[in-house]
Order: structure tokens, then C-alpha cells, then sequence
């Protein structure tokens, strides 16, 4: 699990890379134009309030003076403004808004394509190297994207803001313009020191939201194993437990929270006095208007605030760093468990063959499991796995999928399509029959009725009697044994050249694998099953191949016999 944080240098240099990443793609072109747009919005803005700042000005000294007409005037000039700059605001927040999209969506793509590109997926998961991947990926892109935007614009904003204000507060008052800059500098730096914990405790409060939630879900998803075994105590403790955790987390954070908005909310306060306290013996002494105060207060704090971001955003700059941080601690992640090699084992493709030559495997703690194995598998054959070393099947089953394992040697296997595992605990994908059964790149008219047929053959035609057929949603509620045989069923429709199959008797029972075996072989498939069991071996398998002590091995041709398992 990532415990530091990644250094503020690299960090920053990923995000710019993000950006560069995203202009230089096929949506750059779109996110330009928008952003252009984005722009051009905010200078239309800035101006408008700067007209509305005169506007206000001229509004209030007509109501001091008495001026009817002028009142009227300035009033619906006020109106004018106030509906431009509603439709202006408007646009402006609409186009942040789908330019944020088109980012997110780019970058969700990419890190998702990252993500399960080369088992960056597994290899992670078990090197423990960073936690929850999944909500960097969903949650904090999201929020990065959004930020980001968010960021730009106030800083954009506030760059227009102290350009356009300042020749105004200039001309009311050089002193006053003074005093804006340096209460804001000073306001910037109070508030930096006290909220600088915030960024650290901020990153800790993701992991820890993350890790309560996931221990939620993990009770949902193994309800019933929960049940039987009684455990409800221990998940329980396990949840108040990350829960305590969190909590302590975030009184940390109000904590920090509590000192800084002690600080911010005189600041704040301040703004609204200062600039009245230092116009207002000028219009007493008759040397300005009326509305040249009030036009000083907007232009105080339009200044202050644009000089003022960090003060005013602080918390949300804390929660964005601390996203940026772990999306770059991500990015490092994938990246170095693409630079792993745990396995010596050489794995080469060839078309129509699985063969081991002088293959050897390890156990974790050393000790052989398979030594110099060197076998060629006969295509359309039925093979057991099987001896006194259980774990050796299993080994080879873990290193032919390409999952590292300690060892040595070459395995030659087919491409992807040719080649399918079922392992002892059945997986399937979530989705209707349909999209289980039949991978859309082999969809044709008559795929339903060989779906069908096969559901049929395997004994699971009953999943077709309940209302939708192949678009029935797979319950959740389907055994172990039903879930393993629809996983044989979409390896008979897949029709690779070889199928390993990891101990399937422990859910189907010799007669049901008996039975899939016989499919297999209707089809053509090379079926390897890993077993313990060596019951009615001459009438399911072509040869045998045994493991035994010390890693030695012995492969036994079988001498096939006419009957075969029902």
C-alpha cells in the first residue's frame, strides 16, 4: 500500500503532462476550441462587471442626489447588465462544464486502458503497492478534471480582475490600492501556514473513505460465506474499526479547519470596513460623491478577492492537491509494475501448439514443484494433471496463463482465442446469457439457437425457461456446479484448440466432468484437467501426466477404451 506521497516536483510535472497529453490527442482540437471559447466568456465577463461597477456607481449618486430621471436611467442600465451578465455566466458555466467532461472521459479511457493493458491489473493487486486503484480511477479523475477547470478559470478571472480593478481603485485612492495588496499578500501567507496540514490529512481521508467502503462492499459481495461461517462479529469489528479510523482522520481536519476559519472569517469581515474607513473622511470633507464610496467598497473587494484565491479556496486547493498527488502515485504505480518481471519462464506463441520445454517450478518457499518438465500436447487429446503433489498442476496451470511464477524453462501456448483457463473458483462477467455465451465478434444469425443447443447439451437448458431467455440477466443466486458448467458452455461455443481446466470435480462431480469432457471432445478441444482424483481414468483421459516428489514427473499415454463417462 502507497504510504508517501509523491514528491510536489514530479507530481506537478505529470499534471502538466496531462494536459500536453490531452491537447496532442484526437480531442485536443475540440478542447482548444473550447477553451478559446472559455476565454473569450471570462474577458466578456470581467468587462461586464466592470461596467456594472460604474453602473452601481452612478445608480447610488443619483438616489443621493435625488435625480429622478437619473435614477430611472441608471436603473434600467443596471437591469441591462445584470440580464447580460446572467446569459453570459450561464454559457461560461455550460462550456467549463462539457470541457470538463471531454477531459474526464478522455482520461478515464486512458487510465482504464492502462490499467488492465498487460495485467497491470493483477500485478498490482498483488504487490499491494497502491490501494483502491478503482476509486482513483472513477472518483478522483472526476474530480481532478473538474478542478482543474475550476482552477484555471478563478485564476484567469482574477488575473482580468486585478488588471481591470486596479486602474479603478487607483483612481479612487493610491492608498487604498495599497492596502488591498498588501492585506491580501499577508491574508495568503496567514492562511497558507495554518492550512498547510490540510494536503497531507485530506490524501489520508480518500484512502480511508475508500478502505470503509470497500470493507462494505466485501460483506455484500460474500453475504452468505459471511453467514455460514458465523462471522459477523469479526466484520463488524473489522468496520468500526476503519470507521474509527476515518473518524479520527476527519477531527483532525476540523481541527485545522476550526483555526483556519478563525483566521478567514475576520479576514473576510475586514474587507467590508477597510475601504469605507479610509474613503469615507474624503466624502465627508465634500471632495468625492456619494456612489464613489460604494464604487470604492465593489473595487476594494473585487481586488482583494481576485489577490485573495488562496485564502478563499484554500480547502479546495488542499483536496485537489492531495488528488493530483494520488492520481500521480497511480501513474507511478502502473508504471512500475510494468517495469516487473517475477518469472524466468519464457513464454513464446505458436499457432496450434502448447508444449513445455525443460520447464521448471518452484514453490514460494523454494522447494521444487516441477523439474525440467518437457512435454508437447497432442491436439484433440483429453489430459489429467495428477499426483502427489497437488500444487504442481496448479503451478503449471498459474505459469501457462502467464501469471508470474518462480521458475525456469520455455512454454509455447497459442494466441489468446486459442487458448482458455477455468479455474476452481468459476468467473464469469456480468451481463445477460447472451453477452456471456457469445462474444460479440462471433454473433450471427444462428448464435442463439447454438447457444441454445448448447445449454441444452450441458444440462443448463432450464436457465431458459424463465421469461427473457438470452437476455435473462445471470443471477446471483446460481450454485457453484451451474456456474462452472456455463463456463464450459462458453468454451464450447468459444471453440479454442486447448482448455485447462483447475480442479473442476470439487463443483461438478466425476460424472458432470466426465460428461464436459465428452463435449470437449466432440469439439475438438484439447481439454488438460488438473485433479486428484484418478477415478475412470481409462475412459476419460488420452494420457496421464503425474507429478511426484522432488518435482519428478511421468507422462503415461492411455490406451483409449470404447465407453466413455455419461
Amino acid at each position: 500500500m502507497d504510504s508517501q506521497q509523491v514528491p510536489l516536483r514530479v507530481t506537478a510535472m505529470r499534471f502538466v503532462q496531462s494536459v500536453r497529453i490531452l491537447l496532442g490527442s484526437e480531442v485536443g482540437g475540440k478542447a482548444k476550441w473550447m477553451f478559446a471559447a472559455l476565454v473569450a466568456l471570462l474577458c466578456g465577463l470581467n468587462a461586464l462587471n466592470v461596467v456594472n461597477n460604474y453602473v452601481g456607481r452612478n445608480f447610488m449618486t443619483a438616489i443621493a442626489e435625488r435625480q429622478m430621471a437619473e435614477f430611472v436611467r441608471q436603473a434600467i442600465f443596471y437591469i441591462c447588465v445584470f440580464a447580460a451578465l446572467t446569459i453570459v455566466g450561464v454559457i461560461t458555466r455550460f462550456t467549463e462544464e462539457k470541457l470538463a467532461l471531454v477531459w474526464r472521459k478522455f482520461l478515464t479511457q486512458r487510465a482504464v486502458n492502462m490499467y488492465l493493458a498487460d495485467r497491470t491489473y493483477y500485478r498490482l493487486d498483488v504487490s499491494g503497492r497502491l490501494a483502491h486503484p478503482d476509486q482513483r480511477i472513477a472518483e478522483d479523475i472526476q474530480a481532478f478534471t473538474v478542478t482543474t477547470l475550476s482552477y484555471v478559470i478563478m485564476l484567469f478571472s482574477s488575473s482580468l480582475t486585478v488588471v481591470s480593478f486596479s486602474g479603478v481603485l487607483w483612481s479612487i485612492s493610491p492608498f487604498l490600492f495599497g492596502v488591498a495588496v498588501l492585506y491580501a499578500a499577508c491574508g495568503s501567507y496567514m492562511t497558507i501556514v495554518l492550512g498547510r496540514p490540510l494536503i497531507g490529512l485530506n490524501y489520508d481521508r480518500l484512502d480511508k473513505e475508500a478502505s470503509f467502503r470497500s470493507s462494505l462492499i466485501h460483506v455484500r459481495e460474500n453475504a452468505e460465506s459471511v453467514l455460514i461461517t458465523r462471522s459477523e462479529e469479526q466484520q463488524r469489528t473489522r468496520l468500526l474499526d476503519r470507521m474509527d479510523d476515518l473518524i479520527a482522520n476527519i477531527i483532525s481536519i476540523t481541527a485545522v479547519n476550526r483555526n483556519l476559519g478563525f483566521f478567514t472569517g475576520g479576514y473576510n469581515w475586514m474587507i467590508q470596513i477597510i475601504p469605507d474607513l479610509i474613503i469615507a473622511p474624503a466624502f465627508m470633507r465634500g471632495e468625492i460623491e456619494f456612489g464613489v464610496i460604494t464604487q470604492a467598497g465593489a473595487a476594494f473587494a473585487m481586488l482583494v478577492g481576485a489577490f485573495s484565491l488562496i485564502i478563499r479556496q484554500f480547502n479546495s486547493i488542499s483536496n485537489f492537491a492531495a488528488v493530483v498527488s494520488r492520481l500521480s502515485s497511480l501513474l507511478e504505480a502502473i508504471e512500475q509494475s510494468q517495469a516487473v518481471h517475477a518469472s524466468d519462464i519464457e513464454l513464446v506463441e505458436e499457432t496450434g501448439r502448447l508444449s513445455y520445454d525443460q520447464v521448471t517450478l518452484r514453490s514460494p518457499d523454494g522447494s521444487p514443484l516441477v523439474k525440467e518438465l518437457s512435454i508437447s500436447i497432442p491436439l484433440g487429446s483429453r489430459i489429467l494433471l495428477t499426483g502427489t503433489r497437488p500444487h504442481a498442476g496448479t503451478a503449471l496451470f498459474r505459469a501457462t496463463c502467464g501469471i508470474p511464477t518462480a521458475g525456469a524453462g520455455r512454454i509455447t501456448r497459442p494466441a489468446a482465442e486459442d487458448l482458455m483457463f477455468l479455474p476452481q473458483r468459476p468467473y464469469l462477467p456480468p451481463g445477460s446469457l447472451r453477452e456471456i455465451l457469445l462474444p460479440k465478434i462471433n454473433l450471427d444469425e444462428n448464435a442463439d439457437t447454438l447457444a441454445r443447443q448448447t445449454l441444452s447439451d450441458i444440462g443448463l437448458e432450464g436457465l431458459l425457461r424463465h421469461g427473457d431467455g438470452m437476455d435473462k440477466e445471470l443471477s446471483r443466486d446460481l450454485s457453484l456446479g451451474d456456474q462452472q458448467l456455463l463456463a464450459i458452455c462458453r468454451v464450447l461455443l468459444a471453440r479454442p484448440k486447448f482448455v485447462y481446466l483447475d480442479r473442476l470435480e470439487a463443483t461438478l462431480g466425476q460424472k458432470q466432468l466426465g460428461r464436459a469432457l465428452n463435449l470437449l471432445g466432440e469439439r475438438s478441444i484439447t481439454a488438460i484437467n488438473i485433479s486428484s482424483e484418478q477415478a475412470d481414468v481409462p475412459g476419460l483421459y488420452d494420457a496421464v501426466l503425474e507429478f511426484e516428489e522432488n518435482g519428478q514427473w511421468i507422462w503415461t499415454p492411455v490406451r483409449l477404451r470404447p465407453s466413455r463417462a455419461d
